[in-house]
């Protein structure tokens, strides 16, 4: 028996043609003035807004939830006392031990154990080198820094850019790669699809009657690299911290409750609120990790819409969005947009994949083996 197109498990049926010309290498001019392309979810229609019509697409009762989680200057560009060149890339600390961490170093050889490197100068921050992990290039280290770290990165460190951004970071990064929202550090990439939103469109929504909840992902490079195997069913995420606090749960289940869409602000808001959600799609205050891969077949329990960016081809975001809409129909919307010039992926355009109707998967249960959150 035939697998149902939408529920094809081959990594190259996600994929598409994209001209590196439409890779968006800076912001827009202003926050907020990006297109926005509108797919929605139940018949594949597809209409051409700008992203502040985001207020009139969203209805009284809905719920918007962000992830406001802070993106850390977290790249560190140096030189050994060799006169080599050596990067490392914080990507979290340990639960046991805050002053370490695991990272990425660039070039790997140059990351011996005992091997000491600094960064700047006043203030400074100090990479000691423990061990290798079990991914290539990754390692543990011992960081150290003459002020809190997290002034120490602002001061010293680089704003770490995805790598089909190809020119270095400068100041206008520092504040165009935050979300509005962001407040809790923690991420080495950012919740993309929320870099939109302004303080404006926030207080038209209010005033419009939609809700606004927060949460936490910290968003890990592993998030937003391609998938390796050739079938997405064999393909295992990296997990990431979350926090759901009581009163981002209290905020999503009254919405819910009243009849509001749960609108999720980015793939890394749908990961929490489906890690964390119930058999009803009720939401509990949580935190701890998820490795939650989102493919077709998946049955959602917590949100009812996406807002998002438009996704690398063959991998997990572009899956993610793929079970809830449609492969065919997400693929369908970005050929649309390609032959239409939207720019693409964290400094590009936005996209909302809807409904007008709630979703009719809320209560419905998962597959088995879809839904594997380590805690909370």
């Amino acid at each position: 028996m035939s697998v149902p197109e939408d529920l094809d498990l081959h990594l190259d049926q996600y994929d598409y043609a994209l001209p590196p010309s439409q890779i968006a290498q800076r912001p827009t001019a202003h926050r907020g003035d990006s297109r926005l392309l509108v797919l929605d979810r139940c018949t594949g229609a597809i209409s051409h807004r700008r992203f502040g019509d985001i207020v009139d697409l969203l209805a009284p009762g809905d719920c918007l939830v962000v992830n406001e989680s802070r993106v850390l200057a977290a790249r560190l560009l140096g030189a050994l006392d060799t006169g080599g060149r050596v990067e490392v890339l914080l990507l979290r600390p340990s639960a046991e031990d805050s002053a370490v961490w695991e990272c990425l170093a660039r070039p790997a050889s140059k990351g011996r154990p005992g091997r000491r490197v600094r960064f700047g100068a006043a203030p400074w921050i100090e990479v000691e080198f423990l061990g290798d992990l079990e991914e290539p290039g990754a390692k543990r280290v011992r960081v150290e820094a003459s002020i809190p770290l997290e002034e120490a990165l602002q001061a010293v460190g680089h704003v770490p850019l995805p790598p089909y951004i190809q020119r270095p970071d400068d100041e206008e990064d520092k504040d165009r790669y935050q979300t509005v929202y962001a407040s809790v550090p923690g991420s080495v990439a950012a919740p993309t699809a929320g870099l939109h939103v302004t303080e404006e469109i926030l207080e038209r929504l209010t005033t419009r009657g939609v809700t606004l909840a927060k949460v936490i992902l910290e968003v890990g490079i592993g998030t937003f690299r391609p998938i390796s195997t050739e079938r997405i069913d064999e393909h295992r995420m990296h997990s990431e911290r979350y926090r759901v606090d009581g009163a981002a749960a209290a905020a999503i289940n009254a919405a819910r409750g009243a009849g509001g869409r749960v609108v999720a602000v980015g793939t890394t808001s749908v990961r929490v609120l489906e890690s964390v959600a119930s058999a009803d799609g009720s939401i509990a205050a949580a935190e701890g990790e998820t490795d939650l891969f989102i493919r077709p077949g998946y049955q959602f329990r917590a949100i009812d819409a996406l807002l998002t960016n438009f996704h690398l081809p063959r991998s997990s975001l572009l899956v993610m969005v793929s079970a809830l809409a449609g492969r065919r129909r997400v693929l369908a919307a970005y050929r649309e947009a390609v032959a239409e010039g939207y720019r693409f992926f964290s400094y590009g355009d936005a996209m909302l994949i809807h409904s007008d109707r709630r979703s009719p998967g809320a209560s419905a249960s998962r597959a088995s083996g879809e839904r594997s959150p380590s805690a909370g």
